[in-house]
């Protein structure tokens, strides 16, 4: 059996991959590593569970909560909330750990689990790989030791967890958002209540979009990986700008009145601008990834604010956040992390803060975010090849060394295997874009030819 965690927890075709009986397994193992034994020392154990409106999230439900039920850990059942959600409930409620079930932005038959330790932090790769080792014992044949009678944990509804949640977001606004038109689109997805309740809260005018989900139309041509819906609608109502999520909503982009996409990194120097004049942004720290638009790193320099570069994946950005104490960080994605606020990211947060700079300075946020020009970037990414040679093919290390040096010092090249598919994503930036499409382009054919 290969390492089941990925990047982003475990995730794969629900009922195929990620069956009913991996999940039970997999939440009992948690319960055992993250509870600390719970009630076998005699400390009752909770944990909160929330979920994505797929459909397979119901009966992936059912086996997540039987399986913590059975090991003695007390559920605290959310329903369709935001994986932030569940993070911030985790630590508010102090609950001993969390389980998200999404597959975030995937499309809609895959599903995933994401388990959050306490305080509602995602887990350390130590701790997934101790949860891999409990379930793999056990699933060749050892038996756990489970309790019974008053000793197995009690299952109950949590109905107050999305008015504490937006609750907690509005509260942490430096301003409200008074006199702003705002359109949402959200995906279908965990959102669909969440996020126009807080900015309606916040006092945003709002349009809300891809807010009917029915369990089969999570992504489905919206959100944040399907812009076009957000820019029209941006238009066509006179919108002063646009926010779209992902299917559990831990990631934000936007789209300003023009119908324009502002993604991650202008999002991120917008904030961090706005968080540095709060006396907010510590150390005058951004911390980012190593996909971050080369215009960004220059914004940054030339405003003052030190860059931090990570490997890619928010945890990663997350994990030198709280090592050295920074503020904020986040992906060109749309994950944007605002560590005082939040302990993953976040995306109606992020939408929220965003709008209340446009709000506070009564500037447009085309105007905001022009604070960096994007240097054109192209990312191709390439299916069906074993992604696990990507750093060790001779042949490809060829192609990129002959990239890089037509590139020079004008441009970049980045290879790079997805966590949750079956592909490699092959960036290029170039100082023209006609440069980045061919570079890139020929590099893809590279990665079909070495690894296909």
């Amino acid at each position: 059996m290969g390492r089941l965690f990925g990047t982003d927890g475990v995730r794969g075709v629900a009922n195929a991959d990620l069956t009913a009986e991996l999940a039970l397994g997999l939440s009992v193992a948690a319960a055992h590593v993250l509870a600390e034994a719970g009630t076998f020392a005699g400390h009752r154990a909770t944990a909160v569970v929330g979920r994505d409106p797929r459909a397979s999230g119901e009966f992936l439900e059912a086996a997540v909560v039987a399986g913590l039920a059975s090991a003695g850990v007390d559920v605290l059942r959310v329903g369709v909330l935001p994986t932030p959600a569940v993070a911030h409930l985790t630590g508010a409620l102090g609950a001993d750990l969390g389980v998200m079930l999404s597959a975030s932005h995937n499309a809609m038959p895959d599903n995933g689990i994401k388990f959050f330790a306490r305080g509602g932090h995602k887990l350390a790769d130590e701790l997934e790989d101790r949860i891999e080792s409990v379930y793999a014992e056990h699933r060749t044949g050892a038996p756990w030791d489970r309790p019974t009678g008053a000793g197995v944990g009690r299952v109950r509804d949590y109905d107050e967890g999305l008015d504490q949640y937006v609750a907690h977001l509005v509260g942490v606004l430096p301003n409200r958002l008074d006199g702003l038109k705002i359109v949402l689109d959200e995906a279908h997805g965990a959102a669909s209540r969440v996020s126009p309740e807080a900015f309606a809260r916040a006092g945003a005018e709002l349009v809300t979009i891809g807010a009917v989900p029915d369990g089969l139309n999570i992504n489905d041509g919206c959100g944040s990986t399907h812009l076009d819906l957000l820019k029209a609608a941006v238009v066509e109502h006179g919108a002063h700008l646009g926010i779209a999520h992902d299917g559990d909503a831990d990631r934000c982009l936007a789209v300003d009145h023009t119908g324009a996409e502002v993604d991650g990194d202008q999002i991120l120097a917008v904030l961090a601008l706005a968080m540095r004049e709060r006396e907010a942004l510590r150390s005058d720290t951004v911390v980012a990834t190593v996909m971050s638009n080369l215009g960004f790193k220059l914004a940054m320099e030339r405003e003052g604010i030190r860059f931090v570069q990570t490997g890619v994946g928010d945890r990663y950005v997350l994990e030198a956040m709280k090592e050295h104490g920074y503020a904020l960080g986040g992906e060109q994605s749309g994950h944007v992390i605002i560590l005082d606020h939040a302990t993953t990211g976040d995306g109606t947060l992020t939408g929220l803060m965003l709008a209340a700079r446009v709000a506070q300075t009564g500037r447009t946020l085309r105007d905001l975010a022009g604070v960096m020009e994007r240097l054109p970037q192209v990312l191709i990414n390439v299916p069906d090849v074993d992604k696990s040679r990507v750093t060790t093919s001779a042949e490809l290390a060829t192609a990129v060394a002959e990239a890089e040096r037509e590139l020079g010092s004008t441009g970049r090249v980045l290879l790079r295997s997805s966590g949750t598919e079956p592909l490699v994503r092959v960036m290029v930036e170039a100082a023209d874009i006609e440069q980045a499409r061919s570079v890139a382009g020929r590099l893809a054919d590279s990665v079909k030819s070495a690894l296909g």
